[in-house]
């Protein structure tokens, strides 16, 4: 299910990619007359586009389909078609994917209005674009914010792109779960209270909620999550490269001061392999000596060949700062507490 206006390019790589993965049969939804147009027009259409969806369904499990080997798949404002479907079958359709459902109108609806956990046994939604066309709450079992569901590397952040600006980090969802279901390179995510406390290395492994299996985007059985009775509405965060295939490799990086300073310490640290390069920086508040912040790189840490580290003093006009300091370094893959 997808919105919205005129056939995209991308559908046909999304089956493919999905063929490619599992031996199942793929329905598209051509919805191009009813979601051309205004976006309010379309979104009239929402149920009428649904019940339609429902009643093919409902012929699908008169032959003897299983309602759990359905697996609706919905962009933008199809995923809360989707949702609807889910709605109308009662919950006992298999799986739902809303790659970042539209968040316009749907950000205050009611539960039988959008997508929520009730719609399948397992639903799952992907975020990039919640500050503009995407919905910014959680909407399924797990909700993966990529990047913060917000501002994805890569994207043009100035209006002078036109098109592109407006509408890359909306459809980056798409291009990351076609990704990932064409390239072996895990697409992991990490349950965290907040973005900020996801980068600033607060949130390492997967125990609390999902018993140390990470949720990986692609069409892993839930997600990969092996608990039977799974949680609703778990935000998990996580980081991308700016181009496909997308998947990094998440690392700690630690910094403690020998000894603690009356004054902010930033430190710049960089990862070099082959022509690879990722950097971050190391904040570390005054009178404090450690200093977290998480790194993704491209690849594993093992890899790595040289780790940099910059000293980044603030010398302002009337004291000038020390010109280096001292302390240790670790670097360590995520997730922690791997079992």
């Amino acid at each position: 299910l997808r919105a919205l206006g005129t056939k995209p390019s991308w559908i046909e790589g999304l089956v493919r990619a999905i063929l490619h993965t599992s031996q199942v049969n793929v329905i598209v939804v051509d919805w191009v007359h009813g979601s051309t147009g205004a976006y309010y027009s379309a979104v009239d259409n929402v149920t009428q586009l649904a019940l339609s969806i429902s009643r093919f369904i409902s012929k699908l499990l008169a032959l003897g389909v299983s309602g759990t080997s359905i697996h609706i798949i919905g962009v933008s404002l199809g995923a809360h078609v989707a949702g609807l479907v889910g709605h109308f079958h009662g919950g006992q359709l298999g799986r739902i994917t809303g790659l970042d459902p539209a968040g316009p109108k749907y950000t205050r609806a009611s539960l039988e209005e959008r997508l929520d956990p009730g719609d399948a046994l397992f639903v799952e939604a992907i975020h990039t674009d919640a500050d503009n066309f995407g919905i910014r709450i959680p909407v399924g079992h797990i909700d993966y914010f990529v990047n913060g569901g917000k501002d994805q590397p890569g994207c043009p952040r100035f209006i002078s792109a036109g098109y592109k600006y407006l509408i890359c980090d909306h459809m980056r969802a798409v291009h990351l779960y076609v990704s990932a279901l064409k390239h072996s390179c895990p697409v992991v995510a990490f349950p965290c209270s907040s973005h900020q406390d996801f980068l600033n290395g607060h949130c390492l492994d997967c125990d609390d909620p999902f018993l140390f299996s990470c949720p990986r985007i692609g069409l892993l059985e839930q997600a990969g999550i092996s608990m039977r009775r799974l949680p609703k509405e778990v935000v998990v965060y996580l980081m991308t490269s700016p181009s496909a295939p997308f998947c990094v490799h998440h690392s700690l990086v630690e910094f403690r001061l020998q000894k603690k300073r009356s004054v902010v310490t930033t430190i710049e640290i960089t990862f070099y392999s082959n022509s690879i390069k990722d950097t971050t920086k190391i904040t570390i508040p005054q009178q404090e000596e450690v200093g977290k912040r998480l790194l993704a790189h491209k690849v594993p840490l093992c890899e790595v060949d040289v780790v940099v580290l910059k000293y980044l003093p603030k010398n302002r006009f009337w004291r000038k700062d020390e010109s280096h300091i001292v302390g240790q370094f670790c670097a360590a893959p995520l997730p922690l507490n791997k079992k």
